[in-house]
């Protein structure tokens, strides 16, 4: 017979009827804030005495199977598994055990008042009456803590405050046992520290009605592709265990146990080890990490006054110094009021201010550090209506607290020669007063300069990073058109202007003579010049077909517009990401569709472009008399720079295999390859690694590594769970990636793929009230996260355009320290 939904009557005072106490002041536990509003509306403020804390000194912990069948071999075997983690391991002699089917004991408190944690071990269904879900709450408000494993989330169906307290129900039935894999998103929860990032296990797997991700603390997922779900399957992001802080107590749910076997495994057990020490108080963690509602986004700039850019230009980068303070640069676009001058007789054609604004959060006013005159206000290109060149980059120098040094990346505009329809790019060095933020432009120190390109846009790169040996990589766009290859390889030798090519790409990023199309690594002196560290990928000295063939600034070669790099000082991993080039479907004449693409560097290395692209797919190459005309596939391990175009090495560095790639057609696209190693590239036979993400017009934007410092008072920093993980974005924020990553140090630069991915887009939000069009993302020293927001139209300065604050206010670890289960005197 279906029955309809309860709710406690008056939760407290019911329960106080059927236990006959009075109406006394409970001590509750600060367990932390609950993770979202109670899914019931808040009872009468009548109370009553409970233990609190419930357990003491002696722990316990309550195993409930009640509904189970009698003799249930899953059962059995979780009760035997739970008293055993009692007695051994980390947790030896640390909780006893007591097993019992008996509802009755939730409406004891003296009894119930005796167990740390509660757990749910049943076979679903109605198991409780309305006073003993009252007790079961009350016991929770008084800092109680439950385990649900597996048919636990089939329990109590008609109750909300149980669906809250287990935080997802069942879509349908179990599937059947089958072997999958769980990726380990969280590794510092007790419950998933020790174990394997990608675990390996049989089980039987259930779908979500409601997917909880957002709303509870998701510690680990399953990944769909390894098994064959029921129906109704979640996707990508599919939660299997999760935790919760939950009305004054703990709550940890995992969908694994499902079979008696599963109580067998050493894994198993570790992580219902550590499930139960955080419910049951003998160890602290963070269940409130990925909880939305623990974040505020806000935006810090307000528009620029009519006329004026005097809170941001067009946004292109940002930096934050270690007092706090954000530097944030515009690229070049004017307000589009203003006229764009395209004609290339006028002296101020493509004239814009690459604009340095400075946010102090102490006082929360914006300065206008500086501005550099750049060519960059549209008026270039072979359209005569864009340029991706300006001021492209920022950095700080690692000394800069005592120095003041700013570095720029930009085109100057006094550089441009209008008769070869070429510019210099350079990075300069600056110093800044501290006094007033504003930069001395006199000051200025060229470190790097070299030749790029105007006629056709596009391509620029301009990200800037530090290592923590104080070497400087600078990120180079191929300088190339983004035309005459059909959107495919890049590789067309034919169109040029005045002897200078502009649509092939072997010219630049794959010529090992050419600093565009790379990211270098220098290291700058106290006098303005620079030295080359041991370790890039040329000397410059190269002996082989004649010399004088390489530059020794490249770090990385084969990269088509890198705007954004972060250097991982705790590694000094190079983490890059680079827009892929236009066509929206793969070729079985030319190669794969455009791969928007991130890559995790730790050596010097060739990623490929514009002879292969992803894990080593290759392109067509094509060459004089007719570029139309294909020729043989790339060896993207043996690659040969044959164009007429290249003044560099004919034979390259073998290509390495990148950590992520995307196209319209899905995130990590693979195909079946030939005995000769080419892809099929037929959509129909594709593989996609990575179900995560998935593009469309689509830009990268790589973002931070994240690193949680203890030692900061910071009250808004971003918690311990994100350390190390790796942010990635995309400027455009429809399916289009917003994630924070992990990669297996195992792998990590070797082609391996990410084995763990969770969306961003719900605590960094997107849509037209938020960051719509990310161009830039940091951390700050005080842990929070600064973000930019490009605004709503191109090579423009934006009523949109925004600097923003992500903030984190969940609070510390539970239980409080000063709640911890003590030992027992011996």
């Amino acid at each position: 017979m279906q029955r309809t939904p309860h709710r406690s009557r008056s939760r407290r005072s019911a329960l106080a009827a059927v236990l006959g106490v009075g109406a006394l002041t409970v001590s509750l536990l600060g367990g932390g804030n609950v993770a979202a509003a109670k899914p019931y509306p808040e009872p009468p403020s009548t109370t009553l005495s409970l233990p609190s804390p419930p357990g003491g000194q002696n722990v316990r912990v309550l195993v409930f199977h009640g509904s189970a069948t009698e003799e249930s071999p899953v059962v059995n075997a979780g009760i035997a598994a739970i008293e055993n983690i009692g007695l051994t391991g980390p947790a030896a002699g640390r909780f006893k055990t007591e097993a019992t089917d008996d509802a009755s004991v939730f409406t004891n408190a003296t009894k119930l008042g005796r167990f740390n944690a509660v757990v749910f071990l049943t076979g679903g269904g109605d198991v409780l009456d309305p006073e003993q879900e009252a007790g079961l709450e009350s016991y929770l408000e008084a800092g109680g803590g439950f385990l649900g494993i597996h048919d636990a989330a089939r329990t109590e169906p008609y109750s909300d405050w149980f669906t809250g307290l287990i935080g997802a129900r069942p879509a349908g039935a179990a599937s059947s046992v089958q072997r999958a894999v769980v990726e380990v998103g969280d590794r510092r929860h007790p419950a998933t520290t020790s174990l394997p990032l990608q675990w390996k296990r049989p089980d039987k797997w259930f779908n979500w009605s409601a997917n909880p991700s957002g709303s509870v603390h998701t510690v680990a997922r399953l990944k769909e592709s390894s098994f064959t779900p029921a129906a109704g399957a979640n996707g990508w992001d599919h939660p299997i265990s999760w935790c919760r802080d939950y009305d004054g107590g703990r709550s940890f749910y995992t969908g694994m146990g499902g079979t008696a076997e599963s109580f067998a495994e050493v894994d198993f057990r570790d992580h219902l080890r550590g499930a139960l020490a955080w419910t049951s108080r003998i160890s602290r963690a963070d269940c409130k990490a990925t909880i939305t509602s623990n974040y505020t986004a806000q935006r810090v700039t307000q528009p620029n006054q009519p006329g004026q850019n005097d809170q941001i230009g067009e946004p292109h980068g940002l930096v934050t110094a270690p007092d706090g303070r954000v530097f944030y640069i515009g690229r070049g676009g004017a307000d589009s009021s203003k006229p764009v001058i395209t004609d290339w007789n006028n002296p101020d054609m493509g004239k814009g201010q690459g604009e340095i604004h400075v946010y102090d959060p102490t006082t929360k006013k914006v300065t206008l550090a500086g501005s550099l005159t750049v060519f960059g206000n549209k008026g270039g290109g072979d359209e005569l209506i864009k340029v991706e060149e300006g001021l492209l980059g920022i950095e700080l120098d690692p000394d800069f607290r005592t120095n003041g040094w700013v570095y720029l990346h930009y085109t100057p505009h006094s550089q441009i020669n209008r008769e070869t329809h070429m510019a210099e790019r350079r990075v300069s060095r600056f110093t800044l007063d501290p006094a007033t933020n504003k930069l001395d432009m006199a000051s200025e120190k060229v470190l790097l300069k070299w030749p790029v390109q105007i006629h056709s846009c596009c391509h620029a790169g301009g990200g800037l990073a530090w290592d923590s040996k104080q070497n400087l990589y600078i990120a180079t766009g191929d300088n190339n058109s983004s035309g005459f290859s059909g959107g495919y390889s890049g590789n067309n030798p034919q169109p040029n202007f005045k002897g200078v090519s502009f649509a092939d790409a072997r010219r630049t990023a794959g010529n090992t003579n050419n600093l565009n199309g790379k990211i270098l690594r220098i290291h700058p002196e106290d006098d303005g010049t620079y030295t080359l560290p041991a370790g890039n990928l040329f000397t410059g000295q190269e002996p082989d077909e004649g010399g004088g063939k390489t530059r020794g600034e490249i770090y990385v070669m084969g990269v088509r517009n890198p705007a954004r790099i972060f250097v991982d000082k705790t590694t000094d991993t190079l983490y890059a990401g680079w827009v892929g080039p236009d066509a929206g479907a793969p070729s079985t004449t030319w190669g794969p569709a455009k791969y928007d693409t991130f890559s995790a560097i730790t050596k010097a290395g060739n990623h490929g472009w514009p002879y292969c692209m992803g894990n080593k797919q290759p392109y067509r190459d094509r060459n004089l008399p007719d570029p139309n005309q294909p020729l043989g596939w790339y060896n993207c391990d043996a690659p040969k720079n044959e164009s007429p175009n290249n003044d560099g090495l004919v034979n390259l560095p073998p290509v390495t295999s990148n950590t992520i790639w995307y196209s319209p057609q899905g995130g990590g696209v693979d195909y079946p390859r030939d005995a000769n190693g080419i892809p099929s590239y037929k959509t129909e036979e594709q593989k996609l690694l990575m179900p995560w993400l998935k593009g469309g017009g689509q830009a990268t934007m790589n973002g931070p590594v994240y690193r949680y410092d203890a030692a900061s008072t910071g009250t808004e920093k971003w918690p311990a769970y994100w350390d190390g993980k790796w942010f990635v974005g995309d400027f455009y924020d429809g399916d289009q990636p917003r994630h924070a990553v992990l990669t297996d140090p195992k792998t990590v630069g070797k082609g391996g793929i990410p084995v763990h991915a969770e969306s961003l887009k719900k605590i960094i939000p997107v849509g037209n009230g938020g960051i719509r069009n990310l161009m830039d993302w940091k951390f700050a020293p005080d842990g929070s996260l600064y973000v930019l927001d490009y605004g709503r139209g191109f090579f423009t300065s934006d009523a949109q355009s925004a600097l923003w604050r992500v903030t984190y206010k969940g609070g510390e670890a539970t239980p409080s320290a000063d709640k911890l289960a003590r030992k027992a005197a011996q």
